[in-house]
């Protein structure tokens, strides 16, 4: 049976509604480990073993900081809304007791609550960001604007956001994976094209490349599109000469120009800045002779 103390809100305020904020009589209650159950709407999926076996050290040695957030959902039963991590380790810490708050809430209100909760962790990949603000739009009805202003954040961040996820699935993996970083992903997509736009992951992976250095290149391409338009107005090249062409620039990191007549013959031609960069491109031509 839940025992209340008076331990007052602490960081539990962040997980409750104005109507709440007002009720001076809320308090932490102790709830038994056995009668609380996961949330079914629960946003994470994975929980990493040796960041709960840190965090249930931590709970042995100085108890639970923040206390959960639950719902009562019959007699003697809870439900997690927010915590489930914290829960998580505090069975492996061997407690049978957690601090909670008790509120009331629907499972459309659960479910937004578990999402805000979530993006409020520091450890989330941006793909996890983006996949619970997407659920928040979708799924709890919230707008843009009510959305910034339930997480805390500028619409332009969460745009920013929403972006990655029409990436490539290649792309979204490696983010999630930490290959390539947000800043990375935020310049690819400024290109169009997503045979590019993996062209680009590719080369991020290859060689390193910096977040300032796709930026540049990026650039480029978007920069040299009417500069084509402008060289051959009367012909524009098939679409497949222009994937090739910006394929060619990704993977030469330069600006390949391709040269074509009437009857279809012509040349590649790779400018180069210095004998540094020309031994670069050779390097690079030595590389797919092998």
């Amino acid at each position: 049976m839940a025992k209340r103390n008076a331990l007052g809100r602490g960081l539990g305020a962040l997980m409750t509604d104005a109507d709440e904020v007002q009720n001076p009589a809320a308090a932490i209650d102790e709830v038994n480990v056995n009668e609380i159950e996961a949330n079914p709407w629960q946003p994470r999926t994975t929980f990493d073993e040796e960041a709960l076996n840190e965090l249930s050290k931590s709970i042995k040695e100085v108890g639970i900081i923040q206390p959960l957030t639950l719902r009562k959902i019959g007699d003697k039963k809870y439900q997690i809304i927010a915590g489930e991590r914290r829960f998580r380790a505090s069975k492996l810490a061997g407690l049978s007791k957690v601090p909670a708050f008790i509120r009331k809430s629907d499972d459309k209100n659960m479910l937004e609550l578990a999402l805000v909760e979530n993006i409020q962790r520091e450890d989330l990949d941006s793909i996890e960001v983006a996949l619970s603000y997407q659920r928040l739009l979708d799924e709890c009805n919230l707008t843009q604007e009510s959305l910034s202003e339930r997480v805390g954040k500028k619409r332009s961040t969460i745009s920013n956001y929403l972006r990655l996820l029409k990436l490539p699935a290649i792309i979204q993996k490696a983010i999630r994976e930490h290959e390539i970083s947000m800043g990375h992903a935020r310049a690819i997509i400024n290109v169009k094209d997503p045979e590019t736009q993996v062209m680009l992951y590719k080369q991020i992976v290859n060689y390193d490349f910096s977040v300032r250095k796709i930026e540049e290149i990026v650039r480029k391409l978007n920069s040299d599109e009417p500069k084509t338009e402008k060289k051959t107005p009367t012909s524009k090249f098939p679409q497949a000469y222009e994937t090739l062409k910006n394929h060619l620039s990704n993977h030469f990191n330069t600006n390949v120009d391709f040269k074509i007549n009437n009857k279809g013959k012509g040349k590649i031609v790779i400018p180069f800045g210095s004998t540094t960069d020309l031994e670069r491109i050779v390097g690079i031509l030595d590389k797919l002779n092998n």
